[in-house]
């Protein structure tokens, strides 16, 4: 699985850090610690460490340029191997308040990085298929993440001779939040040429080309989104939802209705205490979101209903990128 390139060897006082740190791993040591100065060679120890563990890695890191850092070290430590970027997508965020001095209510608003999420989802995507993964994080790892269970179950899986509808093909596409348009060919969407669909995944660099014959895939290539040159053919395709919080409508429907319940109760407990702005405001934005969640299985902020998206009991911590491991 892992297979360490580096043009030279442990050295100093790194081989015993190594052997004092594989036999902890061994002996099933919960925590330990390596100490050094900047400098040190701690990320190569690790790289040492990763290497005879052979198992997927997480690395954490206390903020984005440290993390970019060890990411840029761990890609030249292992090129061989699945090294992925996990860190907060935001490149703005201004969170909902409200000012009762002057009765101003201020509305979330965010700016999402494109690249950055896409790094997210080749992360978890990566998770999923295989097993010699190393995802250097930020602390927003431990933040609410959709269910692995349902990301691997909404996963679409087509191969060369599979017999199955193309239209059945395009409503899995689109129940995994992918959008069709024939025009802009862009990451998380796919478009129709006649017996022929092209799929643009969310976490890659390149797209899927699937051709039919009648009812059955006679080829599946990996081509250049840009050009539509074939890069080379495969017999299996896995596509990965292009969000991470997705789930087959009937689950949502159910959360939609428990949502609305307990909406209905707020309300109430609102009007009751003589806040009709409030009660009023929630309702408005919750309705709004639950029009969403129906029409097309996400909404905007959907991270803020995970727990009855996920069926779980009140209080029970989400699903984190952990929970991907």
């Amino acid at each position: 699985m892992f297979q360490l390139v580096a043009p030279y060897q442990p050295a100093g006082d790194q081989p015993k850090a190594i052997e004092q740190l594989c036999r902890g791993l061994d002996e099933g040591k919960r925590a330990q610690v390596l100490m050094g100065v900047t400098g040190s060679g701690k990320t190569f120890t690790m790289a040492n460490v990763i290497q005879y563990a052979q198992r997927p890695t997480l690395v954490l890191s206390h903020n984005k340029t440290l993390a970019a850092q060890l990411y840029a070290e761990f890609r030249e430590f292992f090129p061989h191997n699945a090294v992925h970027y996990f860190v907060s997508y935001y490149d703005y965020y201004q969170p909902e308040a409200y000012i009762p001095q002057r009765d101003i209510y201020i509305e979330k608003d965010a700016s999402i990085n494109e690249e950055i999420d896409r790094l997210r989802l080749a992360a978890t995507s990566a998770l999923m298929s295989r097993r010699d993964v190393i995802i250097v994080a930020s602390v927003s790892c431990i933040y609410g993440l959709g269910s692995p269970e349902d990301y691997r179950a909404m996963m679409v899986a087509l191969r060369v001779g599979q017999v199955i509808d193309r239209d059945v093909v395009l409503r899995k596409l689109i129940d995994i939040q992918y959008e069709r348009n024939d025009v802009e060919f862009s990451a998380g969407t796919f478009r129709v040429r006649g017996d022929c669909v092209e799929v643009y995944p969310s976490y890659e660099q390149f797209a899927y080309r699937v051709e039919f014959w009648g009812d059955e895939i006679e080829q599946l290539s990996i081509i250049n989104p840009l050009t539509g040159e074939v890069i080379r053919r495969e017999e299996q395709i896995f596509v990965y939802p292009a969000k991470h919080f997705v789930l087959p409508m009937e689950r949502i429907q159910r959360a939609v209705d428990e949502i609305r319940r307990e909406l209905d109760e707020r309300v109430k407990e609102l009007k009751a205490a003589g806040k009709l702005l409030e009660a009023q405001r929630l309702n408005a934005r919750t309705r709004y979101d639950l029009e969403m969640l129906q029409e097309i299985g996400y909404c905007p902020g959907i991270e803020n209903y995970s727990r009855p998206l996920s069926g779980r009991p009140p209080g029970s911590p989400p699903d984190t990128l952990f929970s991907f491991f």
